[in-house]
């Protein structure tokens, strides 16, 4: 399976960007997806994710009421739509896929086989 993500930029705080992580291959499975983000210096976080059916979604606390992830699985896409950016927001931003038949969504990094390379997504004050 090949992710890409893409849809990063340069936005002014309060400002919005919607970015889409598209897969290739093996796309008769059954993924969840998860957006994960690295900022300069520090680890990488999850941000959201979603499982196939888009039944079942987490965000990480800072970015709820904020972000929304969604998929278009006929597409094979998975977007995170993010508004009100903040500063903080700035990182790598990153789209993973794992196969989750039973529609299990996973946090952590670890859980994660596949990996797109990142979108850059930059907002200044």
């Amino acid at each position: 399976v090949q992710l890409q993500a893409s849809g990063g930029g340069l936005v002014q705080a309060g400002g919005s960007l919607r970015l889409s992580c598209a897969t290739s291959g093996g796309t008769s499975r059954q993924y969840t997806i998860g957006w994960f983000r690295q900022a300069p210096g520090k680890e990488r976080e999850s941000v959201a994710t979603i499982n196939y059916s888009a039944n079942s979604i987490y965000y990480t606390g800072s970015v709820k009421g904020r972000f929304t992830i969604s998929r278009d699985n006929a597409k094979n896409t998975s977007y995170l739509r993010m508004n009100r950016l903040k500063p903080e927001d700035t990182a790598l931003y990153y789209c993973a896929a794992v196969s989750s038949p039973d529609g299990s969504i996973y946090s952590k990094e670890r859980s994660y086989y596949y990996w797109g390379r990142g979108t850059q997504v930059t907002v200044s004050s």
